[in-house]
């Protein structure tokens, strides 16, 4: 294949690991953004979310259309509802402190995970896509749902800016994250607030991982890569920042895509680290982010 539509290629496939990655880092910034919670946890809320769209699928006897559908409403529902009991009894009985609740989380990732690979099992599983549209380019076909990934991915992204910037509980969101204790003085109850957006967040990333398990299979430690290129993403795009995920998640997806099809997936991960680092050294607050006064 000549350059020119091996680079296209290249780019499509990083625009789908941007599209994912900026739906799986836009719930990580937004917990941090709001509770100022690191939570390490939230790769397993991927996985998790993978592993049940394959139970729920393969529960649905009929055309793989209906089977994805029922796993795109059913498992960030399961996933919403287990990271509300976590917060719960774990982050809320800790109050929220830094330090703790990065602990607590590694130890959730843990919990999780071995959950995980004791019911689910070290086996990786694949889900059907829904539909098998391949598009015709003149120098290759390509998938037709990988492009339906990257549309629902903009769309989602879209519906959350418009929540946060447009809607009462986005106000109040953005009430409790400038100001907890003057948020609560004025009646926000700040606690269901922290549990929404908590559980919000990891519906965020269970999305991402239905829309991306027919094309990588679910399997118990699927969630250690997203975790770690949300953490990229979020400090390069600036923490609390939708603006800044959304074109980092670009940088880090498409640039993975192009130099892993041209070189090697290794330095596609080198670069976005040295990148991270001269983030940290010469704009601590990332691309994006407003420096704390």
């Amino acid at each position: 294949m000549a350059f020119g539509p091996h680079l296209l290629l290249a780019t499509l496939d990083g625009l789908v690991t941007a599209a994912i990655l900026a739906l799986t880092a836009l719930g990580l910034s937004l917990v941090f953004g709001v509770m100022r919670v690191v939570n390490v946890a939230h790769g397993e809320f991927f996985m998790l979310g993978a592993i049940v769209a394959w139970f729920v699928s393969s529960l649905v006897d009929a055309h793989p259309a209906i089977g994805f559908l029922a796993a795109l409403v059913v498992s960030p529902l399961v996933v919403g509802a287990v990271a509300l009991v976590s917060e719960r009894l774990v982050l809320r009985r800790l109050n929220y402190q830094p330090e703790a609740t990065i602990v607590a989380t590694i130890g959730m990732l843990y919990i999780i995970q071995q959950l995980a690979l004791t019911t689910f099992g070290p086996a990786a599983r694949a889900v059907p896509a829904p539909f098998s549209l391949r598009i015709d380019f003149p120098w290759f076909g390509y998938s037709g749902y990988k492009l339906a990934v990257i549309a629902a991915a903009v769309l989602l992204i879209l519906a959350t800016w418009f929540v946060l910037t447009r809607t009462r509980v986005g106000l109040v969101m953005r009430a409790t994250q400038y100001d907890s204790e003057t948020a609560q003085a004025f009646g926000i109850p700040v606690d269901r607030v922290y549990a929404g957006v908590f559980a919000t967040g990891a519906m965020l990333a269970a999305v991402a991982a239905v829309l991306i398990v027919p094309v990588q299979q679910a399997y118990y430690l699927m969630g250690l890569d997203p975790l770690l290129l949300s953490f990229i993403v979020v400090i390069i795009g600036g923490l609390g920042s939708l603006r800044g995920t959304v074109v980092a998640a670009v940088l880090v997806g498409v640039g993975d895509g192009v130099v892993s099809a041209f070189f090697s997936p290794t330095l596609a991960k080198i670069i976005a680290t040295l990148l991270v680092a001269l983030v940290l050294v010469f704009r601590p607050q990332g691309l994006f982010g407003t420096t704390a006064r």
